[in-house]
């Protein structure tokens, strides 16, 4: 009986004729292409409206005052004045300590975060100990309540600790979070296997000497995640330092305020100072990118 065997199908060409005349086989693009194709139009059209608001500042504080506010047709193009309003930012409102406060403010919150989360989330996701299940869901249900709830019974306790009107006052009650507590708790939950652990133990390796050595290097990149995020919550938070700090002594999120306070708003000075303010952010998000994704690629190499 003959064995009847499969026959590939080409790709889909039509006829044409070239510059000759001579009859040639053209491929016709196959409907996954025009799916890509789709795809990265949204994909350009997300990244130009993401891009744009930022694009728009440094159009508005490279110019004058007078070239923004004039005529009907707000310009398009930058400006040469950008060096000049950043100046002006800085001799016009406490900026240096302003950028100061929060670069401290973000960057211990980040790095607290970061190694409080993990530790809890090693201790909940690997050790057995009374009470774990009831602790870990008291955890999760604090991220239920809103923040706005806690600020009077915070600012009490802040008051009371005398940490009103120090950075402490933003840098205590953010050490640790539970949303970060119960991410990294998953992180080592999935990329952890339990094997491991017993191996250290087997090698005579303590608790802190496994979550250094075994760990930290499986969560690196969710690690890596969390302390951006925090970061980038801690810089852009206004509500609560504009509590517990005085405006002289405030973050950079005051000090914008400050410079769109005033009875006439000069826009070209206040988005100057936002211009300086996304820097920092910018620089924070390029360098943990390239870590997150330098991480993901080597995990998918080795896997």
């Amino acid at each position: 009986m003959a064995v009847s065997t499969p026959t590939r199908v080409p790709p889909a060409r039509q006829r044409a004729r070239d510059g000759r005349g001579r009859a040639v086989l053209r491929k016709v693009p196959r409907r996954h292409d025009q799916a890509g194709s789709v795809a990265y139009a949204l994909l350009a059209a997300v990244i130009a409206a993401s891009v744009f608001p930022l694009y728009w500042s440094v159009v508005v504080a490279s110019h004058d005052d007078n070239s923004v506010l004039a005529g009907s047709t707000p310009p398009l193009v930058p400006g040469g004045h950008l060096i000049e309003n950043i100046q002006r930012v800085f001799e016009l409102s406490a900026f240096w300590q302003a950028l100061g406060n929060s670069l401290i403010v973000a960057s211990t919150t980040a790095v607290s975060n970061v190694l409080l989360s993990s530790l809890a989330g090693f201790a909940f996701a690997k050790l057995r100990f009374p009470g774990r299940n009831i602790l870990l869901v008291c955890v999760v249900i604090t991220v239920m309540v809103p923040t706005q709830l806690g600020i009077i019974p915070l600012y009490m306790l802040v008051t009371d600790m005398g940490l009103y009107g120090k950075l402490s006052a933003l840098i205590v009650p953010a050490l640790v979070s539970a949303i970060g507590v119960f991410w990294m708790r998953q992180a080592v939950e999935e990329n952890i296997p339990d094997e491991l652990i017993e191996a250290a133990r087997m090698d005579g390796a303590g608790l802190l000497r496994t979550y250094w050595h075994v760990v930290v290097p499986g969560v690196r990149t969710t690690a890596t995640v969390l302390g951006m995020f925090t970061f980038m919550f801690a810089w852009n938070d206004y509500f609560w330092p504009l509590i517990a700090l005085p405006p002289e002594n405030g973050t950079v999120q005051i000090a914008l305020n400050q410079l769109a306070a005033g009875y006439y708003t000069d826009y070209t000075l206040m988005l100057a100072g936002v211009v300086v303010s996304v820097l920092p952010v910018l620089v924070v998000f390029t360098v943990l990118a390239r870590r997150i994704v330098s991480g993901v690629m080597a995990g998918a190499v080795k896997g």
